[in-house]
């Protein structure tokens, strides 16, 4: 079994979907809804507090810090509760994807902000048709939850040797200009006077090759094969990262990547004075103005010298071209910075898991990356909430890290008990604390 909770893939996760506007009219009470739901948003995104926190996530990123950041994502919605506003009530489909994203945005305001920023636009992203890669995950899932969408996973094995390497397709994509421009012009009308509505690209550039591979291969065949048929999984490898490549080729060739300083790939807000570089074009945005992230939360056991050879060499294919990168997810790398530091490219932030030796990987780091320091989410899943061991073992962790650049990020949230209010006092704590340690 494997989580489901840590997949990434190219595209424009944590927006909602674009697809083709229904065509039914907007109701009264949907777009009253949504315009109350966007006032309230317009509103929060004027406070002074979001420019303070877009300069101190930049002095973060830029390796400047002022204090470490605070950042959480990866809600277990179905136990946040529906009185607090959640419930969404839009009948129209694709305006239902927005109010439900306003909601847990507005949510997370009120009860567990951390260090968020609230944008002042609501963002349109592009409408794209994708054929993928040829196969899609055959999967047996276990839940014990119903109501949860963290399930664990047991993959049915669709590649097995050489001959089944071809089944791993080139994507085709192809964007819907004129489904975009309508459905911009659809939340133009609904939005009208309230809060502004941008036409946006593709900002998502976090890809986990051996996530995707796993889904597919099983997860020990391959591990095994890096020992018994090395050549075999270099094929798979190789074929895996060209069509990733394939894919970001097409969105360049497209021009619809968009500028991601202000987004989060598994870690906090990317807002940098760095990016874009001077001789960006605001008109045609390049991978170099962007962020870009890779991960193998696969390999948490292998060798830091099998690493470089089975991932790392094809994921800087990828990095390579982008101005700043961030590595990892849940796989620890504490014995893995040298090898990061050698081989990948503009690498300026580092997941560090909570499954890490924190004294290793400090002194590895020192103050050359961002130490992106997942917080365990274990401690909000006790059976007896304990505020005061998360205080102390946040001020423990944040002693031996102190001169550091940190984000203390706390995500991959299966469950706080059904009480969301260990997740308000979770952000409110660690909020705390940080102001403790700033410079």
């Amino acid at each position: 079994m494997t989580c489901s909770r840590c997949s990434f893939v190219l595209g424009t996760e944590g927006m909602p979907t674009s697809q083709k506007m229904d065509s039914q009219v907007v109701s009264g009470t949907d777009r009253r809804t949504l315009r109350e739901l966007g006032k309230r948003k317009a509103e929060i995104a004027a406070l002074p507090v979001q420019d303070e926190r877009r300069r101190l996530w930049a002095k973060l990123n830029d390796l400047d810090s002022q204090r470490p950041m605070v950042w959480l994502f990866e809600v277990p919605w179905n136990e946040m509760g529906v009185d607090d506003g959640l419930e969404p009530t839009c009948s129209h489909p694709y305006l239902r994807s927005f109010e439900v994203a306003l909601r847990k945005e507005l949510y997370q305001w009120d009860h567990m902000q951390g260090d968020m920023v609230v944008d002042p636009t609501i963002l349109v992203p592009p409408a794209i048709g994708d054929t993928g890669f040829g196969l899609a995950e055959d999967v047996d899932i276990e839940r014990t939850d119903e109501t949860s969408s963290v399930v664990s996973r047991h993959f049915n094995i669709q590649i097995q040797d050489e001959r089944d390497i071809d089944k791993i397709q080139m994507p085709k994509v192809t964007l819907h200009d004129d489904v975009w421009n309508a459905n911009v012009d659809l939340l133009n009308d609904v939005f009208d006077g309230v809060i502004p509505v941008e036409k946006t690209g593709v900002k998502g550039t976090s890809i986990a090759p051996w996530d995707w591979l796993i889904r597919v291969t099983g997860v020990e065949g391959p591990l095994m094969d890096m020992v018994m048929r090395p050549d075999y999984v270099h094929r798979l490898m190789d074929r895996l990262t060209t069509a990733y490549m394939r894919r970001l080729d097409q969105y360049d060739e497209l021009d619809i990547l968009a500028l991601n300083n202000e987004r989060w790939l598994g870690g906090g807000p990317q807002f940098t004075d760095e990016l874009p570089p001077p001789d960006c074009d605001p008109a045609r945005i390049r991978t170099a103005d962007m962020w870009g992230r890779t991960m193998s939360q696969i390999f948490s056991t292998v060798s830091p010298a099998m690493h470089e050879e089975f991932a790392l060499q094809y994921e800087c294919r990828y990095l390579e071209r982008f101005g700043l990168t961030y590595y990892g997810c849940c796989e620890p790398l504490d014995k893995k910075v040298g090898i990061l530091r050698e081989h990948v490219p503009n690498l300026r932030k580092i997941s560090m898991s909570p499954w890490i030796d924190l004294d290793v990987a400090a002194n590895a780091m020192g103050t050359d990356y961002v130490f992106s320091l997942k917080h365990n989410p274990a401690l909000l899943a006790t059976e007896d909430w304990d505020a005061d061991l998360v205080r102390r073992d946040l001020v423990g962790i944040l002693e031996r890290l102190r001169g550091m650049h940190v984000e203390i990020i706390m995500k991959d949230i299966s469950t706080v008990c059904y009480e969301p209010q260990r997740l308000w006092e979770w952000a409110r704590i660690a909020s705390e604390v940080a102001e403790t340690f700033a410079a």
